[in-house]
């Protein structure tokens, strides 16, 4: 990759002063990361009643990896557009449309139920498959935010800062989940179905989605009082001359020397994670027994230490830990606790009659699970946050928005092809979703270590 030359030459440009991009860079970063922790509340909202969304209709569970992947697919196909296009227009301008737009996804989520029981579960699928679709379009918004992180810090501080980034994703992991449980718990819905008017469905799948667009309207409205645009280096015309289509952007990465290992990783790392990310509470349903609240939690317990994680451990670790090597670090992580998942259905089997003590609740499986989670975290962040950092170094001050926006979009199509793979491999064997996933970090490990070494 070069990386000792890039890496003298990003160290050398630490010294121009990035102050100028706004008039308050700390504050700006504050907004942009409580921006992106809204958007991202709203997100975690609908994830533990998804799989649940799903099966009340009496579809095969291969739909929930098909639903998973129509978000991805539009986030791929929007993601290096919309990181172009705030390279061009602006970073808030693009921020705050999508955030509009995927308030009316969500809200339209929500009355899916209604089409379903009007018209029948095709209909129901099909409001689904549009609202998930313009929801994951608009989620291609990331690349625009995490350019902005770029334009107002220097580069020797961005692992941190867009390990801020990676933290507002935690934190809305803990919040987004747990209010999602919450909302779809039976006393909260009969206590809302008394109260809203009858064109407002109350259920628990529609309560949790209107939530969801009620935190990316609340997004949108605290961009548009505090959100200023940075002051930067704008393209002019086509940058450089290059193509400005999706796949025009894709083989521009593809033919970069730095840029081609970055943008293969990202897919790599999506497709192995898409097991979890889609298979996970379908898992926990099925081998432990819980519900879609029980689920909450557990995310909440991940949001929580990703949130830690991402937010200060990573950060501390970059500078003294070479990003290249916390990506093969990361990876062995990763791949050793998607292992870890469904052998922990099997601990109890191992440990015969061993008792754990405190409540009952508290089985030597769930802390095998617990444990395996905790390494989960772990090793997302250290992989994600530590590509980001790359991505930023790989791409001048002009064109942040879209070596985002192509890396994203290629973690975007690693979502649209990894959750339909892994919902049929689910239904074929609980674990394999997992242990594929595993075995596709291997090379990521081998490539990083070796760049490293």
């Amino acid at each position: 990759m070069g990386d000792d030359a890039t890496e003298t030459a990003d160290a050398a440009s630490d010294d121009a002063p990035r102050s100028s991009a706004v008039e308050n860079p700390r504050r700006a970063l504050a907004v942009v990361i409580g921006v992106v922790f809204i958007d991202l509340v709203g997100f975690g909202i609908v994830i533990p009643i998804l799989p649940f969304y799903v099966r009340s209709f009496g579809v095969s569970d291969a739909f929930i990896g098909l639903l998973a992947a129509s978000y991805s697919l539009a986030q791929f196909l929007a993601a290096p557009t919309l990181g172009r296009l705030s390279d061009r227009i602006g970073r808030r301008p693009v921020l705050l449309a999508s955030l509009a737009a995927a308030g009316v996804a969500w809200v339209t989520f929500g009355y899916a139920g209604v089409a379903g029981a009007r018209f029948g579960p095709a209909a129901a699928l099909a409001t689904l498959f549009a609202s998930r679709t313009l929801a994951g379009a608009m989620g291609g918004n990331i690349a625009a935010a995490q350019a902005y992180v770029a334009d107002i810090t220097p580069r020797d501080r961005r692992a941190g800062a867009l390990g801020l980034i990676g933290a507002a994703f935690g934190l809305g992991f803990v919040f987004g989940p747990a209010i999602g449980g919450l909302l779809a718990a039976d006393p909260v819905v009969a206590r809302a179905d008394a109260l809203l008017p009858a064109f407002v469905p109350a259920t628990a799948y529609s309560l949790p989605s209107f939530a969801a667009a009620g935190m990316s309207l609340l997004a949108v409205a605290v961009g548009f009082a505090f959100l200023d645009e940075p002051t930067r280096t704008r393209p002019a015309g086509a940058v450089d001359g290059r193509s400005t289509t999706v796949i025009g952007q894709f083989r521009d990465a593809l033919a970069s020397a730095t840029l081609r290992p970055l943008t293969v990783a990202y897919f790599v790392v999506a497709v192995a994670f898409a097991g979890v990310q889609v298979m996970f509470i379908p898992y926990v349903a099925d081998a432990f027994g819980y519900d879609a609240t029980a689920a909450a939690f557990l995310l909440t317990y991940v949001g929580v230490l990703g949130a830690i994680n991402q937010g200060v451990l990573v950060g501390r670790l970059s500078r003294v830990v070479p990003s290249r090597t916390l990506v093969a670090a990361g990876s062995v992580v990763l791949a050793v606790a998607l292992v870890a998942i469904p052998a922990s259905g099997f601990v109890d089997r191992a440990t015969g009659d061993l008792a754990v003590g405190g409540p009952a609740w508290l089985t030597l499986p769930l802390i095998a699970l617990l444990a395996a989670l905790a390494a989960l975290s772990l090793g997302n962040a250290l992989v994600n946050v530590s590509l980001a950092t790359l991505v930023s170094a790989s791409a001048d001050d002009a064109a942040q928005g879209a070596a985002f926006g192509v890396t994203q979009g290629a973690s975007s199509l690693g979502r649209t092809v990894g959750p339909p793979l892994m919902a049929v491999l689910y239904t074929v064997a609980v674990a394999s979703p997992f242990l594929v996933g595993a075995l596709l970090l291997v090379p990521v490990a081998v490539a990083f270590a070796r760049r490293t070494g």
